[in-house]
């Protein structure tokens, strides 16, 4: 199967065992949607008692993580957002820990300054004035931006999502990774201009998806005109991540009438033929075979300028027993 990236002048022809999901003209729009509307099920839902907390949360708590503070000092920018995956629930999660996080620390400054008011009262002269401290105005809105884009942009989906927040938008022009403008944010959904951060760039379960000479030429472009780039993936080229994507269809096929209820036409390519879960499994077992390791990722970047730039990477169990997911993360530092 074959699909065509364009850069400028020139293009840039790639094969890809499974292209299902990413757009494929082979492949009908309507099943296609489908099987997006599952993918993006299995990383915001939680299952128990197999799943502590949904794949998007276990994510997104990582990410915090592993930025700290700095998380703030970013814009992040998604990559290959299909339906919208499960970046929405990342600036969900993510800002709503930041509010609660700015909310205790007002609350802390407020009894200090309680505190600090009264020792200065009862210390003050009987017939002087009590003391007045300057009112707290310090009520910035901590949330940070999420930008969803695609090669094939999904503008109906995409508009669902960001009416949920402020803080989500879209960009309705087809975005190539491997060639970002410099202008990116200025070109998204939003009616004000976006704050001044530094770009972050995501590929939420999609990076495997290129092969080693996209991948190398989405890196190139990642390290020259980002601040930082994370590579989530929910499997791992392993025997238990090719055990996990089988089971992916039994998980669908007990739990798809709950979920898509009323949409008639995914029960019918779920369970009269199902097209939908064997595509779903296909895809899985794909994905696991093209999850790339550390040794690779950084194999990927030889030759290109990386001074600067700190590599982390990690797994975590999304599902017990065998659903790992794994993270390859870029920050640049200073």
């Amino acid at each position: 199967m074959r699909s065509t990236i364009n850069h400028g002048k020139s293009t840039c022809r790639f094969n890809s065992l499974w292209l299902f999901t990413d757009g494929s003209t082979r492949f009908p729009s309507i099943l296609r949607e489908k099987v997006q509307a599952c993918l993006t099920l299995l990383w915001i839902k939680r299952f128990p008692p197999f799943q502590s907390r949904s794949p998007a949360s276990l994510i997104a708590h990582t990410l915090q993580s592993l930025l700290g503070p700095t998380i703030k000092d970013y814009i992040f920018i998604d990559f290959a957002s299909g339906a919208g995956g499960p970046t929405p629930r990342f600036e969900h999660e993510i800002n709503k820990a930041l509010a609660l996080e700015s909310i205790e620390k007002y609350h802390q400054k407020q009894k200090g300054l309680s505190t600090t008011k009264r020792r200065k009262d009862a210390n003050a002269p009987a017939n002087g004035a009590a003391s007045h401290d300057e009112p707290d105005n310090d009520t910035a809105d901590p949330s940070i931006d999420f930008i969803l884009t695609d090669l094939f942009p999904h503008i109906p989906s995409w508009k669902l999502a960001c009416a949920t927040s402020p803080h989500l938008h879209y960009i309705p022009q087809p975005i190539d990774a491997c060639s970002t403008p410099r202008d990116l944010t200025s070109l998204t959904s939003s009616p004000q201009p976006l704050p001044p951060r530094k770009p972050f760039h995501l590929f939420s379960l999609a990076f495997h998806h290129f092969p080693d000479p996209l991948a190398r030429a989405v890196l190139r472009n990642a390290l020259a005109t980002s601040s930082g780039f994370a590579i989530f993936e929910l499997q791992s080229r392993s025997l238990s991540g090719l055990f996990t994507a089988l089971m992916l269809g039994p998980v669908l096929w007990l739990t798809s009438w709950y979920h898509f209820w009323g949409d008639w036409t995914h029960l019918f390519w779920s369970y009269v033929i199902p097209v939908v879960p064997v595509v779903v499994v296909l895809d899985g077992l794909v994905s696991a075979l093209r999850t790339r390791t550390r040794e690779e990722l950084l194999a990927l970047m030889d030759g290109e300028e990386t001074e600067g730039w700190r590599f982390e990477s990690g797994g975590a169990l999304h599902t017990w027993p065998t659903g790992e997911a794994t993270w390859f993360v870029g920050i640049k530092e200073g």
